[in-house]
């Protein structure tokens, strides 16, 4: 069974940072490509960031370029989410994925495996 448990959510103040973390089970976790996905209130799912599973380069929304940074922990089958300098405009649920899929990363169509989401509100 496959399972992707995402945690480190929570309350922060804007500029502050929080960083998450996806813990995966149940698949070739070196062989998926992991991506982060956020989706906030009355809104579509979003692209946030992704690493791929071939040492490829890490991508990223335009709109978190430069604040977040994903990494990967293969030996432990986790991948990470640091978000710094948050603004309101971050406040969402944030979702990891898993895919065998290097192309499509960004679209949410890629992925076959979800987690439940983890609350992140920033207070401005």
């Amino acid at each position: 069974q496959v399972q992707l448990v995402e945690s480190g959510g929570g309350l922060v103040q804007a500029g502050g940072s929080l960083r998450l973390a996806c813990a995966v089970s149940g698949l070739s976790f070196n062989w998926h490509s992991l991506g982060w996905f956020r989706q906030a209130v009355r809104k579509d799912r979003e692209f946030v960031g992704a690493v791929p599973w071939n040492d490829g380069n890490t991508v990223y929304a335009d709109s978190v370029q430069g604040r977040f940074t994903i990494a990967r922990d293969n030996a432990r089958n986790t991948v990470y989410l640091q978000m710094n300098n948050l603004t309101s405009e971050d406040t969402a649920i944030y979702y990891c994925a898993a895919t065998r899929n290097i192309v499509e990363m960004r679209s949410t169509a890629a992925y076959e495996h979800w987690g439940q989401g983890t609350q992140v509100t920033v207070a401005s």
